[in-house]
């Protein structure tokens, strides 16, 4: 990256250490526990059994997928909300509203955006998600961050209108 392409970025998110362990270690360990309670006091039914098991696995395999996704740092631009593997989450020319009032159906410490037209389906783990017309940034981030990125698309959409 060159320094003209910092001086487009209006602003980014990214998990704290902390946030991102926290996040992955309690999803390891609920896998953990599911499957050690799957093999030490197993239910009467072996198919409690192995769904014990299996649910444990996948919660293993989602803080794997957690640790990797939160590894990300979301960057606000001009012209798209885009991560740093450079995949365009929302552009802002297709954000009809930003919503993350305390009754939005909203990841914790973010905001959701609703778009003008379905997307392709996305998920990253404690940082952000895409179904269809909505988009979810949050999760492990701060939230002090995730409201400024909030506002300042507002703004955009709004400069936009005027």
């Amino acid at each position: 990256m060159n320094g003209s392409d910092k001086q487009d970025i209006l602003t980014t998110a990214q998990a704290s250490a902390p946030r991102r362990w926290l996040g992955v270690g309690m999803t390891a360990v609920l896998g953990a526990l599911l499957i050690y309670v799957g093999f030490v006091q197993p239910p009467a039914s072996l198919g409690w059994q192995l769904f014990l098991i299996v649910l444990g696995a996948a919660a293993i395999a989602l803080s794997v997928k957690m640790h990797a996704a939160t590894a990300l740092q979301l960057r606000l631009t001009a012209e798209a909300l885009t991560d740093s593997e450079g995949r365009v989450i929302a552009r802002i020319e297709d954000i009809v509203a930003v919503e993350r009032g305390t009754f939005a159906f909203k990841p914790s410490n973010g905001f959701m955006i609703r778009l003008g037209a379905p997307q392709p389906r996305a998920w990253h783990p404690g940082i952000w998600w895409r179904l269809g017309r909505r988009v979810g940034i949050g999760g492990v981030m701060p939230g002090s961050q995730t409201k400024i990125m909030a506002e300042l698309i507002q703004a955009q959409i709004a400069g936009r209108a005027a």
